[in-house]
């Protein structure tokens, strides 16, 4: 049974769409964990302007999205969605894998993925 590694909403996708539009080099989007903050990583959007072949890649609503393979286990079953507050915007993860956050929110706590579980709620 095949899934996506991660989903994508609506506005998420026509945030996406804005931000590659603004570059013709720009072939997608790569999402990737990295250490930071006061409880463990924080999740990193940046353009793809070439494409490392070790990247997890999927294409949904015509955004071409690359994941960095060592984040694939920490980022399974996660909905990315973008939200836009009254002082602020930015790409939300809602990942079932996050198990803390600091107070400001810059950093989260991840476990890796439950295959198992993933596979049940799938079938």
């Amino acid at each position: 049974m095949k899934f996506d590694i991660i989903t994508i909403t609506d506005r998420a996708a026509d945030r996406i769409k804005e931000i590659i539009s603004s570059d013709e080099n720009v072939l997608g989007i790569r999402i990737s964990i990295k250490n930071a903050g006061c409880v463990g990583v924080s999740y990193v959007v940046e353009k793809v302007y070439e494409v490392n072949e070790n990247d997890d890649h999927i294409r949904s609503h015509n955004v071409d999205i690359y994941i960095d393979k060592k984040a694939t286990l920490y980022l399974l079953g996660t909905e990315m969605d973008y939200e836009v507050k009254k002082l602020s915007s930015g790409f939300v993860f809602n990942n079932p894998n996050q198990t803390d956050e600091c107070g400001c929110g810059l950093s989260v706590q991840l476990k890796k993925a439950d295959l198992e579980k993933l596979a049940l709620d799938k079938s």
